[in-house]
């Protein structure tokens, strides 16, 4: 993995203005197809589960439509779980997670849970496989009033009426090298500050909030995965990307003030699963198969409390 000596768009220690912003977006290449890739699966699921169009968001020439998946029979006396992909849109599994979760292990579900996936929330970087949205913004630190991301204001209005009911939120996500030869550098270099390399750990990890810590919720999540996938590591000094190992795989975040997807609702048992794709120790199937069971684990460690 090769660190870039200097981000090649503005100039250090200055963060970028509109004219830095557009010479990134010129950059920028379409790689693959949400049409394909992922309206195609859920026109597939249409027949079997609820589809709505919650957004549309204007990348003006293109339109992307925003869908959500929800249970059929939905039902106020059952909980409601929320579960989310491709908030980076470049984070693969995260996506495709979602979607074969939906396709294999949603309708086992149904008379003992509401269910709610919205599985591709930033599709334009999902087909640039980038992190950012058109406007150099991550949806994933927009998740607060007044988003500058439409991506995160769209999913905000979605679940809105039922940010009180959720009992459980899983967003899905994936680290990978390119955070470090890429996103971290172009995040420093957007903000005018200067890049300190990290460490990519390998294998999976989870996010648990720091306000609202459920330590045997992630436990239950890990166990499950561990089947599936290597659990990352603690480095040398204790920490996966720079924060306090406090159980095997699991880290915390204040995911409400940091403007995290995984604080969007008020569920007392969230986490944002990190998948790691680079390993040369796991396949784009395994990640997959990681994310499916990292839900499947939440679920039923929450159903399983009455």
């Amino acid at each position: 993995m090769t660190m870039p000596a200097c981000y090649p768009i503005g100039t250090p220690g200055q963060p970028w203005g509109d004219a830095e912003k557009a010479a990134w977006l010129a950059r920028q290449r379409r790689q693959r197809s949400y049409a394909d890739d992922v309206l195609g699966v859920i026109d597939r699921l249409r027949a079997r589960f609820d589809v709505e169009q919650y957004g549309l968001l204007d990348y003006a020439p293109e339109t992307f439509p925003l869908f959500a998946i929800r249970s059929r029979d939905w039902r106020e006396d059952l909980p409601s779980m929320l579960v989310t992909g491709g908030v980076h849109g470049y984070e693969t599994s995260g996506v495709h997670g979602a979607l074969q979760f939906v396709e294999r292990h949603m309708a086992d579900y149904e008379g003992r849970a509401n269910l709610l996936v919205a599985p591709c929330i930033s599709p334009w970087a999902y087909e640039r496989i980038h992190r950012w949205n058109p406007h150099a913004i991550d949806p994933n630190r927009s998740f607060r009033e007044d988003s500058p991301a439409a991506e995160s204001a769209a999913l905000m209005q979605l679940v809105a009426p039922l940010r009180d009911r959720f009992l459980v939120h899983v967003d899905l996500h994936e680290t990978t090298d390119s955070d470090e030869s890429e996103f971290r550098p172009a995040l420093a270099a957007r903000d005018g500050k200067p890049f300190e390399p990290g460490e990519i750990p390998d294998g999976f990890y989870l996010v648990d909030d720091t306000d609202n810590p459920q330590p045997m919720f992630q436990q239950a999540i890990i166990e499950a995965v561990a089947q599936v996938t290597h659990i990352a590591p603690a480095d040398a000094n204790g920490e996966i990307i720079g924060s306090p190992v406090v159980a095997p795989g699991v880290i915390r975040y204040p995911l409400k003030s940091l403007g995290l997807c995984a604080g969007v609702t008020n569920a007392r048992y969230t986490t944002t699963t990190e998948v790691y794709p680079d390993s040369p120790r796991a396949t784009p199937a395994q990640c997959n198969a990681a994310q499916v069971a990292a839900v499947r684990a939440a679920l039923d460690f929450v159903l399983a409390q009455g």
